[in-house]
Formats: structure tokens, C-alpha cells, sequence
């Protein structure tokens, strides 16, 4: 199993807090947002590096209200 990245970490703890989100449902969102097709495994890699994803991981930081930082991959 891949270790999440540092983003990666803070999406899921932001997923954690009320309201909870599921991987699924965010998922949901980004397509929805995007007009990419994104689900629950590409949302996956994205948060454990094996894909960086620009235009998903902006959507992610909008959705979650997450400070626009370095995507790092550590």
C-alpha cells in the first residue's frame, strides 16, 4: 500500500471533519466541477503521488478549502 503525501494526508483529514466526505463522494465533486471523469481510485493516486493531476488537485483544494501549497509528493 502507497503512503499518502503530505496533500494527501490533509485531504483525508479534512474528509474526516463534519461535514464527513467519503473518497467516492469528493470524487463525485471534482467531476462535477471538472468535467473530467474522476473516481474513487484516481482520487487514490492522486493523494499518494502516482498521479499529480493539476486540474483535480486545484478542484480538490477549492472543494475542501485547502491553502493552495506545493503539492509535494513526500
Amino acid at each position: 500500500m502507497a503512503e499518502y503525501t503530505s496533500f494527501g494526508l490533509a485531504v483525508k483529514t479534512k474528509l474526516l471533519g463534519p461535514p464527513v466526505k467519503t473518497q467516492k463522494q469528493l470524487a463525485a465533486q471534482v467531476s462535477e466541477r471538472t468535467g473530467l471523469y474522476v473516481d474513487d481510485s484516481y482520487i487514490s493516486k492522486v493523494l499518494t503521488g502516482r498521479r499529480k493531476g493539476a486540474k483535480v488537485t486545484k478542484a480538490i483544494q477549492e472543494i475542501l478549502d485547502l491553502p493552495d501549497g506545493p503539492n509535494d509528493s513526500t
